[in-house]
């Protein structure tokens, strides 16, 4: 702890009083005396701290897993050079486990009237926003025994943004995107609901596809081909109810539920769809309408960022009523919610309905891939015991996605890793398919 100048100087004198009145022990108090004087002219030195004028600056948003900077500039307006160790200070969950200590600390030395920086790296571990606390600045003098020390309070904050892991699944999506769209040497053979060309019939072509009239013109077999209609419209309802906060390894299936989605909403903008985004649990928690096809993702990211699962059921009830108020025309709704039997068979198969008289639906599930490793488990009594448990769940989904399959939804159930793929390719098949 740094002393003041008031407890410094009395401790000096006091010593040196009693050091003079026991002459047995003079020579320790007129040493420590001497150490505590000189304390007092090195606090006296020292840059004074409340006047300093500190400013920040640097990133406001990152994705979660990658580095942000955040800079703090220091001013020091007094006639003292100011030699000074900071802590910058953040909550525990912006930095990387064990981290924090190193990272948050910084030594600077201010001349008299001139400015440095000290720049902060900041490693979030969580989604939403993160925020500065205090930042504490003890300044020292000369000799290093002694300083002063204060704190300032200087906001800011820095938004961790889903990480997309998915993206590296874009560019081969766009390619078959593109095969669909007409744009490569690979024409569409299949049906979709807006013409493009004529072309010569070739060996597997669908006879639906030919053209009588263009080919007694050409003397050849002609057949049209389709491309899916652009400006279709997508709403991506994520629940962000108790099944979201089920753990799947090291994260909630929440965090897959978005990487899926960002994913579908950056396949969907390159082929011209509109796509809005709701996140509803017992009430609504966000919702994205309306973007331009350049601020879509953007928005996305902005408004997952903050999304944490509910500890309660979802309102199915509550979230169809605003899906189907977002989606008054046809439209495809991507629900991204869970498997259990229970939520399903009581709160979303009655709506199912309303959904699937006018749009085309698709449920994409996280499933947990240790259910596989369980019931293979053999040997113990305990393994027996978990394989059969595993199975049972796993049977359980299927009766549920049946279910659903009866009722006219899609229905996919992929691991973390490989729901984000299945639900684009998904969608590229019904759009070969002119379903959308």
């Amino acid at each position: 702890m740094a002393l003041t100048g008031r407890t410094a100087l009395l401790a000096a004198l006091g010593t040196l009083v009693v050091g003079l009145l026991l002459p047995s022990w003079a020579g320790i108090g007129l040493v420590t005396g001497t150490v505590l004087l000189a304390a007092v002219i090195d606090l006296v030195l020292a840059a004074p701290v409340r006047s300093l004028e500190l400013g920040r600056g640097g990133d406001t948003t990152v994705r979660l897993g990658e580095p942000a900077s955040v800079e703090l500039t220091v001013t020091n307006p007094s006639g003292r050079p100011l030699r000074t160790r900071i802590r910058d200070a953040w909550a525990p969950s912006a930095w990387r486990p064990g981290t924090a200590e190193a990272a948050s600390r910084h030594t600077l030395h201010v001349p008299a009237g001139e400015r440095r920086r000290a720049v902060t790296v900041l490693t979030p571990t969580r989604r939403g926003d993160h925020h500065a606390r205090r930042v504490t600045v003890r300044s020292l003098g000369p000799l290093g025994l002694a300083g002063r020390q204060g704190s300032h309070h200087l906001p800011w904050t820095v938004r961790a943004l889903p990480p997309f892991n998915s993206r590296k699944h874009l560019p081969s999506r766009l390619a078959r995107l593109r095969e669909l769209d007409g744009r490569t040497s690979v024409l569409t053979r299949g049906q979709g609901t807006e013409f493009d060309s004529l072309r010569e019939y070739l060996p597997g072509d669908d006879v639906r596809s030919i053209d009588w009239r263009a080919s007694a013109r050409r003397n050849t077999v002609a057949v049209r081909t389709w491309r899916p209609e652009r400006d279709r419209h997508i709403l991506v309802v994520l629940d962000t109810g108790r099944t979201s906060a089920g753990r799947v390894g090291d994260a909630p299936r929440l965090d897959a539920a978005l990487d899926a989605a960002l994913l579908l909403t950056a396949l969907a903008t390159r082929a011209g769809d509109r796509v809005d985004l709701l996140a509803h649990d017992a009430r609504k928690r966000a919702a994205v309408a309306g973007s331009s096809p350049s601020e879509i993702l953007p928005a996305f990211t902005h408004a997952m960022a903050s999304l944490q699962p509910a500890l309660h059921e979802t309102d199915m009830r509550s979230l169809v009523s605003t899906a189907l108020k977002m989606a008054p025309h046809r439209s495809l709704i991507v629900l991204l919610t869970g498997l259990d039997t229970a939520p399903v068979e009581d709160g979303l198969r009655p709506l199912l309905p309303l959904l699937t008289k006018r749009h085309e639906v698709v449920l994409a599930s996280v499933a947990d891939p240790h259910l596989d490793a369980l019931a293979a488990g053999r040997g113990t009594l305990e393994a027996v015991y978990g394989a059969a448990a595993a199975e049972q769940t796993r049977a359980d989904r299927r009766a549920t996605a049946d279910l659903l399959s009866r009722h006219g939804v899609t229905v996919l159930d992929a691991s973390p890793t490989q729901l984000a793929p299945a639900l684009a390719d998904t969608y590229l098949a019904l759009k070969a398919a002119g379903r959308l």
